[in-house]
């Protein structure tokens, strides 16, 4: 397992059903870049707790908010009318580009607060999961659970 939590959100969302799980928990609300850590967190054997996860959903909200869904909207604004312009799709392209790159700050951003939280045997993923995805606005528990099953393995 990666030990940085960009690379493991590289490689867990790489494997068969966690990208669609995690379009699907976000399509209902939910942060897919909290719900990656979680799993990092989870697959460390970070003891979750509600200090932890509203340290984490403080980080996570103002970016999110202000940074990565500015982007994805433009992106997903963009999106029928660049299917036929190849100019307006190859801006498409590089805003989506900026939207990972906005992700993938998030995620550092989340790993420098959680890196130094003591790591045990325990795995917690399910109750870092719940609580990452507590937030949504319609919390699809068959993708939480799909999410869970394909990051792990288990």
């Amino acid at each position: 397992m990666s030990s940085d939590l960009w690379s493991f959100s590289i490689t867990a969302y790489s494997r068969p059903g966690v990208e669609r799980a995690c379009l699907d928990l976000q399509a209902g609300g939910a942060n897919v870049c909290l719900l990656l850590c979680g799993l990092w967190l989870g697959e460390r054997g970070v003891t979750c707790n509600e200090h932890r996860l509203q340290l984490l959903r403080d980080i996570a909200g103002p970016w999110d908010a202000d940074v990565v869904q500015p982007l994805r909207a433009l992106r997903l604004q963009w999106k029928a009318a660049a299917s036929e312009d190849a100019g307006l799709n190859d801006l498409r392209e590089e805003v989506k580009s900026l939207e990972i790159e906005a992700e993938r700050h998030l995620l550092l951003r989340l790993e420098r607060l959680a890196q130094s939280w003591p790591q045990s045997e325990a795995t917690d993923l399910s109750a870092w999961l719940e609580g990452m995805a507590a937030g949504a606005a319609h919390l699809d528990r068959d993708a939480l659970h799909q999410l869970r099953v394909a990051a792990t393995g288990t």
